[in-house]
């Protein structure tokens, strides 16, 4: 029996609404055949799938109705999912419809793509063991062999200290460095930094009531000791791409990072559209112009307001799709520099 979520069931009763009310768009709603041949760090699984690709933020203000309730973490609810829209390097972690904390993510190259689907968690591991897959990624470390278990304390190991696999060899695992963040970096896999992945985990303990003690995780955190919570049911994980999103009354425009053909003018005005934007006013032009602001660090955002007053090139702002990290300045210890 299927799982479905708040976010699965709102995405099922929103698009089919969306559908009906934009038959005379080129909405880019369809039915697509793909072979993939990506997998993760751990393995890699040909594939091939034909599915309805309703690749939307469930961020979307189609879905939320132009405002995201956000709260802190509930210990003992265990109506949680985790949803990533990889053009904005973003993964979140939900709680009965409400978002509890987004971080930034890394994800995987044009030529390894993190899988576009919904995908299901099965157990959180602190300090994996990494078994390299026998494919041309692998082909490039002359220091490891397909097949050869490589323990959590090997530095030839690059899962880091906890991993989530999601099957079919994709995971989301420990990010080899920060500059991983708003990057394509991995065989297929979304990474994360350490203290957010931690974070990320503890939360998932918490709200699923899982038989694992505070003391069991800061001793994985300590030493190489492998510890495994297993998630039964397990854990929905939607991995969209959506380039194109209007959120909490602001058009946000994506990278296309995967180059799918995604950012036109065509999908745009479909977009505002649908989300109930009057874009009557903007020529194909001015459109064109929004979808130039991108480029691939950084998005595009205005909001909904200023594109009705016919402000949308003018107001709309360029932002990193990563914020910098701050770093914060340590105290000098006595008979130290500051």
């Amino acid at each position: 029996m299927p799982q479905f979520t708040f976010h699965t069931v709102i995405k099922l009763f929103t698009c089919a609404a969306i559908v009906i009310a934009t038959t005379h768009t080129a909405f880019n709603f369809q039915i697509v055949q793909r072979a993939s041949s990506t997998g993760g760090e751990q393995g890699s699984f040909p594939k091939t799938k034909s599915v309805l690709e309703i690749n939307e933020s469930v961020r979307s203000d189609k879905f939320t109705g132009g405002l995201i309730e956000r709260a802190t973490l509930q210990p003992g609810q265990p109506d949680i999912e985790i949803t990533v829209n990889v053009p904005a390097f973003k993964l979140t972690l939900w709680q009965s419809g409400k978002e509890v904390k987004t971080y930034s993510v890394g994800v995987g190259r044009k030529d390894y793509p993190i899988s576009i689907s919904e995908r299901e968690a099965t157990e959180v591991i602190w300090n994996p063991a990494w078994i390299p897959p026998d494919s041309d990624w692998v082909a490039g470390h002359r220091d490891v062999k397909p097949g050869e278990v490589i323990k959590a304390s090997d530095p030839r190991n690059p899962l880091g200290k906890l991993k989530i696999p999601l099957g079919y060899g994709y995971l989301i695992h420990q990010a080899a460095k920060a500059s991983d963040l708003g990057n394509l970096v991995s065989h297929g896999c979304i990474r994360m930094l350490k203290s957010d992945l931690f974070d990320l985990a503890e939360k998932i303990v918490a709200a699923r009531a899982l038989p694992v003690s505070q003391d069991d995780i800061e001793r994985a955190k300590r030493t190489s000791k492998t510890l495994v919570a297993q998630l039964d049911p397990p854990l929905l994980v939607d991995i969209n791409y959506d380039t194109l999103v209007v959120e909490e009354g602001v058009l946000h425009l994506y990278p296309d990072v995967y180059e799918q053909g995604t950012n036109t003018v065509e999908n745009l005005r479909a977009e505002l559209l649908s989300s109930g934007v009057d874009a009557s006013q903007l020529d194909d032009g001015t459109l064109e112009r929004l979808l130039n602001r991108v480029s691939r660090t950084k998005e595009f955002a205005v909001s909904t307001k200023s594109i009705e007053a016919g402000r949308a090139v003018s107001a709309g702002r360029s932002y990193p799709l990563v914020k910098p990290a701050v770093r914060k300045r340590a105290t000098a210890r006595r008979g130290e520099p500051a």
